[in-house]
């Protein structure tokens, strides 16, 4: 069974105020549901490691862009600090994204790709795609098109055409005017 991860991370225990927007957009570049999720107060906040470097990913202030595109096998979370700079983009790989509740979600495919604002890339829990084929939970055929779509997505990256990440700061700004209108 594949874990199911939803766009308002409404069972997030570390977050005690909150806003929440999405959207459903149809245009030339992108088809999907956009999610923004700000942590206004946070219980406490959270770091990552990558390599040597230290990177906080949720604090007070902090906004969580999720881009859910129609169609595809991954979803963006674009994490900004409270000065609204990127620290890093998330790209969860999944079988599907749909709507449940009228919240999007996606069906996780284990394998993720962190990208900092400084270029370097990490591939994200191949031990868990290793493990999910060797006890069943997915067969042969989910884990080739899992690291299939980081392949691609990966050569997306490099080659600077991985659209997802270009349009993050906008469609952040979209999210952000829903605030505002309080709708």
């Amino acid at each position: 069974m594949l874990k199911r991860k939803y766009g308002d991370r409404s069972d997030w225990k570390r977050i005690f105020q909150r806003k929440y927007a999405q959207d459903f957009l149809d245009t030339e570049k992108f088809k999907g549901y956009i999610t923004l999720l700000h942590t206004i107060k946070v219980r406490e906040p959270l770091s990552v490691t990558y390599g040597e470097k230290q990177v906080c990913i949720v604090d007070d202030q902090y906004m969580w862009l999720q881009q859910f595109p129609a169609e595809k096998k991954h979803s963006v979370t674009t994490m900004f600090d409270a000065s609204g700079e990127v620290v890093q983009w998330y790209i969860d790989i999944c079988l599907r994204n749909g709507m449940e509740n009228d919240i999007p979600w996606i069906d996780d495919l284990f394998l993720d790709i962190v990208l900092l604002p400084t270029g370097e890339l990490f591939i994200k829990d191949e031990e868990e795609l290793e493990d999910a084929l060797s006890n069943g939970i997915i067969d042969e055929h989910l884990y080739t098109l899992a690291w299939n779509e980081v392949k691609s997505i990966k050569s997306l990256i490099e080659n600077g055409t991985f659209e997802l990440i270009h349009l993050a700061k906008e469609h952040k700004e979209m999210l952000t005017k829903k605030f505002k209108e309080g709708t």
